[in-house]
């Protein structure tokens, strides 16, 4: 059995050495391919029975060559560098986890019944149908925002909640004015005795619900005291909705000129009279106008020293200048976006973004253990364990970064040099049978 057991091992070993320089070939070959994780080979010894003495393993009298086997192995979980693209969304992730993604092909049948697949990078872009694809026939999965940009509570450990991202590439969108902040100096000379009693105004553009533009006005009228009193630090201020004329009433505004507030705010009462319903927080320093299909918060600034501070009355000019809202008129579509949290934003011509997916990230216990597919994507496996759905740059999760491209993680030099150490192990091998062949040859010619 000697000769022909290691007859037997020479040829295991030829095998062996064949399969891992079929892994450098892959290797290299795909050097340049974005996404793609090294393939190694695992040697493993094999021994058999004596067959003179069964207890025996490989030992005692006699030795029967058992060989050498080989297991295919890819380091799923080591990060290539990444490469800085044009193209928003070029997706990679900065850290640890996966992108869901599913094959375009599925796209139309229920989510459970898509096929479910990983990958570390894709260059996505939308088809003729608005999805966000690849070249490869990948789709992006993500969980749909309402039309206000908001997303819900989905499950984490399933995927019933993804869905293929799809965008409207023909949208019109509009973003109502939600919030406007005064930042407004009221100068102290116009609650001085002997001041003129002008108020001071200051106008406010405003977006409706369906991107109209609108005009606010925010009236502040002085209370000036008699002559010899001291100044009073007190105005009336009149917010008026100039596309209906309707007021939310008077509020009293009374400014503190001791430390440690002085200047800010000391109190806000009212309102007194008025169409329009509000309410003003002193905590937050926000007054919330009802303009019936629309609600508009106001900073005004807090009555504490410690709480947000807008409005101010100094001994300065008036100044209006601080004042800012948000909201943009209609905008058509212009591109997409993405940010380390992984909220995908549509952009659009007026000037404004609005969420309309979020890209969770996918993590298991073990990402060595996945199954390998084609076109850099991997399958869950016994071996991964049952995965979870993080918000990108959450737990052990890196963020999602847009313009990149994760790189292959072979190094051309060290495929090179075990190319060499392959290349010599095979012919080490091929000796063994080349020997073998000659001592069988030897044996027969014994006989002659």
């Amino acid at each position: 059995m000697g000769i022909s057991s290691s007859m037997n091992a020479g040829v295991s070993g030829l095998n062996a050495n064949a399969n891992k320089l079929a892994t450098i070939s892959d290797n290299i070959a795909n050097s340049q391919t974005y996404g793609y994780k090294r393939a190694d080979v695992d040697f493993a010894s094999m021994t058999v029975s004596d067959a003179k003495s069964p207890s025996t393993v490989g030992g005692g009298r006699w030795f029967t060559a058992g060989g050498v086997r080989t297991n295919a192995v890819w380091d799923v979980q080591e990060k290539g560098a990444l490469a800085q693209t044009n193209n928003s969304t070029d997706l990679a992730i900065t850290g640890r986890g996966f992108l869901p993604v599913s094959a375009v092909s599925a796209i139309g049948q229920p989510t459970a019944d898509m096929p479910f697949m990983l990958t570390t990078t894709g260059s996505f872009s939308t088809n003729a149908d608005g999805y966000l694809t690849t070249p490869s026939g990948l789709v992006l999965m993500g969980w749909p925002a309402d039309a206000n940009g908001v997303v819900g509570s989905y499950p984490r450990d399933t995927v019933s909640g993804l869905q293929p991202v799809r965008v409207n590439m023909s949208s019109v969108a509009v973003e109502p004015t939600s919030q406007v902040t005064l930042n407004v100096n009221l100068p102290t000379d116009d609650v001085e005795a002997g001041a003129s009693g002008d108020p001071r105004v200051v106008t406010v553009e405003y977006f409706d619900n369906i991107g109209g533009s609108n005009t606010l006005t925010a009236t502040f009228l002085p209370t000036v005291p008699a002559p010899g009193n001291p100044r009073s630090n007190e105005w009336t201020l009149t917010l008026t909705d100039q596309a209906t004329g309707q007021s939310a009433g008077d509020y009293t505004l009374t400014f503190s000129d001791v430390p440690p507030n002085a200047g800010g705010l000391a109190s806000v009462t009212g309102p007194v009279g008025g169409a329009l319903t509000s309410s003003y927080d002193p905590v937050t320093g926000d007054l919330v106008l009802d303009l019936g299909n629309q609600q508009i918060t106001f900073g005004l600034g807090s009555t504490s020293a410690t709480g947000p501070q807008h409005m101010s009355q100094l001994s300065s000019t008036f100044s209006s200048v601080g004042v800012s809202h948000n909201g943009n008129a209609a905008g058509i579509y212009t591109g997409l976006s993405i940010d380390e949290k992984g909220y995908l934003q549509a952009t659009y011509s007026s000037g404004f973004s609005k969420v309309i997916y979020q890209i969770p990230v996918a993590d298991m216990p073990n990402p060595n253990g996945l199954r390998v597919l084609d076109n850099q994507c991997f399958a869950l496996s016994q071996a991964s364990g049952s995965l979870f759905l993080w918000n990108a740059g959450e737990g052990p999760t890196g963020g999602i970064e847009g313009f990149a491209r994760e790189q292959s993680t072979t190094d051309i030099a060290n495929e090179l040099t075990q190319l060499i150490q392959t290349q010599r192990a095979y012919s080490s091998n091929a000796k063994i049978i080349q020997t073998v062949d000659e001592m069988l040859q030897e044996t027969t010619n014994l006989k002659r």
